[in-house]
């Protein structure tokens, strides 16, 4: 007869998201994620597969939730402008919070991963160009409704914006970063003036 599983797979891919968020992947052993899962080595295997498989699927999940948070915050009707320096702001300040996780997941697995590993290289490019396109589909509303300047570039301001954020996450796993993030911060939601 076949047991079951004892432990909520939901559950535990999240716990396996914060600890991968707040190590990374090379650092985070798999004693490290039986341990934090509390789970036995064998069900992890059972139900994740390898520590690359598990891995894969947790930033899966982060990529579902952060890319769809981000598009929707985007995407409300009404002006455009405020909903980007909205976004700006509240990426700013929650990498000068005192509680935050280390920067992003994605960037994380970018910078450590990315240019070795074909298939993270795969889900970082997507969710960038996530990113991007709903900042400049953002920006190409706020345009057309003149609260850009007429010779702004929707697609160029994106792309500044993209990177931007990229740095923001890197910055902040730094001491004493918050005064470059929120000085940064102000030259970003400037550039949108």
């Amino acid at each position: 007869m076949a047991r079951t599983k004892e432990f909520d797979p939901d559950v535990a891919l999240d716990r396996a998201l914060d600890l991968f968020w707040q190590r990374g992947y090379e650092t985070t052993s798999i004693a490290d994620l039986v341990e934090h899962l509390g789970i036995a080595r064998a069900s992890m295997f059972a139900t994740f597969g390898c520590k690359h498989e598990l891995f894969m699927k947790a930033l899966q999940r982060h990529l579902e939730l952060v890319d769809a948070r981000i598009t929707a915050e985007l995407a409300r009707p009404g002006p455009a402008l405020p909903a980007v320096r909205g976004l700006i702001d509240r990426f700013v300040n929650e990498s000068c919070a005192e509680n935050r996780f280390l920067g992003c997941l994605v960037t994380t697995a970018a910078v450590e991963l990315a240019a070795r590993d074909p298939d993270v290289a795969r889900l970082v490019e997507s969710s960038w160009a996530r990113t991007e396109t709903a900042l400049a589909s953002a920006l190409s509303r706020a345009h057309a409704q003149d609260e850009l300047a007429p010779d702004a570039d929707p697609r160029a301001l994106a792309r500044f914006l993209l990177v931007f954020f990229q740095g923001i996450w890197v910055l902040e796993r730094t001491p004493n970063a918050a005064t470059r993030l929120r000085d940064a911060g102000r030259v970003a939601v400037s550039i949108l003036s």
